[in-house]
């Protein structure tokens, strides 16, 4: 193996023990090689490398079911903090996110994404600041946005959104860098929502498909314990999937016929309005629908089947562990219900054998968490960009700056 192919790949699994310490999924070396997949002996090497370099820190022991208790890890340096928000059409959700996922010191204030990045987002910072200097503004370590549209992540930009007008390719990531003079991180909602979500959820429970169901629809892919993007980041993209049921109905995509003229929120407002119900917002179907209102929980449940018949295909081809339901909709059980239904008549006995259905555990946090995340990476990747590896596959410091990014050598992290 060529020196520089053994520098990558140390950097890649020190990169991916970073991680799943930040994100609380493994506290010791065991389950670091049980998630990684690494030798035993690697990640001892890393992770003591790590130590040395302050990385990663021993805080104490936990009993063991054999053998003598393990010693506990987490991030050195951990009383730092990343700031989060959760982008939606006329308000965000921002939040404190720390070290091993923790989340804290969380708000929902207006923004009205309509208004233009110009506008919005010094308003949001202003908030964000604010935030961060209630904990110590020395202390921050990154920023993390979830975006409602389709996102760039390589490039940090939001690319041909149909609900966000004039935010078409603005670097985003890199104006947070030069206002906030930390890493960031932008994603997807449903990418956040995704990741933010795993993180929660049991340690075996490696292949998930989260769908965000909002005024649009959007699915986040875990495959092996980590997002999958695809091959140009728009893996999950199922909104824009053509149901019979829509007939040739135009969608904001401009095609016609998709899944979201017939199972999204805003598709529920306009259908409501059509039949003479007063629902000028996605939270009037939401109240209408939670008051029992008939002809509101027949469209509820009508689009819950919509959204089941599409994801059925999905799961047969994917086989995930579990389906996760957020954003607002999936606060309706008949919605829910619609759901699990259509995957348990549609897909094969096998698939659903042992599948998980059943609503996002974070709620309306998971996307906020899922920014956060990708924001400890990013500013990981900094940290870690001043660690090489040598011939023999150690890491020593050196100089090189690192501009953010949440990417590692082999593969998008969670």
């Amino acid at each position: 193996m060529s020196p520089r192919r053994s520098a990558t790949g140390a950097t890649s699994v020190a990169m991916r023990v970073l991680e799943l310490l930040a994100s609380g999924q493994a506290a010791s070396r065991t389950e670091l090689a049980d998630l990684t997949g690494a030798a035993p002996s690697t990640i001892s090497l890393t992770v003591s490398q790590l130590l040395a370099h302050g990385l990663v820190a021993e805080h104490g022991t936990r009993s063991s079911t054999g053998g003598r208790p393990r010693k506990v890890l987490r991030l050195g340096g951990s009383e730092g903090f990343v700031v989060a928000a959760d982008l939606g059409g006329r308000h965000a959700r921002i939040g404190v996110v720390l070290p091993g996922g923790g989340l804290t010191d969380v708000s929902t204030v207006p923004l009205a994404t309509a208004d233009g990045p110009d506008t919005a987002l010094p308003r949001l910072a202003e908030t964000l600041e604010a935030l961060a200097g209630q904990r110590g503004r020395h202390l921050l370590k990154g920023v993390g946005f979830s975006l409602p549209g389709p996102v760039d992540v390589a490039a940090g930009v939001v690319t041909l959104p149909s609900r966000m007008p004039g935010w078409h390719r603005f670097p985003v990531r890199d104006w947070l860098e030069e206002r906030f003079g930390v890493p960031a991180a932008v994603d997807n909602d449903a990418n956040c929502m995704a990741v933010g979500e795993h993180g929660a959820q049991p340690a075996g429970r490696r292949q998930s498909i989260t769908v965000k169901i909002g005024s649009a629809i959007g699915a986040g892919i875990i495959t092996d314990g980590r997002l999958y993007r695809g091959a140009t980041g728009a893996a999950g993209d199922i909104t824009h999937v053509r149901i019979e049921a829509a007939d040739d109905r135009p969608c904001s995509c401009g095609n016609t016929g998709c899944l979201e003229t017939v199972a999204s929120g805003a598709a529920l407002v306009r259908i409501l309005h059509e039949r003479g119900i007063a629902a000028g917002s996605l939270e009037d179907v939401v109240r209408l629908a939670s008051n029992g209102d008939p002809e509101t929980t027949r469209a509820v449940r009508q689009a819950g089947l919509h959204l089941g018949t599409v994801l059925a295909a999905n799961v047969n081809f994917f086989n995930p562990d579990a389906v996760y339901l957020g954003g607002i909709l999936s606060t309706l059980e008949p919605f829910v219900a619609a759901v699990r239904s259509r995957l348990y008549e549609a897909c094969h006995p096998l698939v659903t054998e042992h599948l998980v259905i059943e609503r996002a555990s974070l709620g309306a946090d998971a996307g906020l968490v899922g920014a956060g995340r990708f924001a400890l990476q990013s500013a990981l990747a900094h940290d870690l960009e001043a660690i090489t590896s040598s011939t023999t596959g150690s890491v020593r410091p050196r100089s090189a700056p690192h501009r953010g990014g949440t990417g590692t050598a082999d593969g998008e992290p969670v």
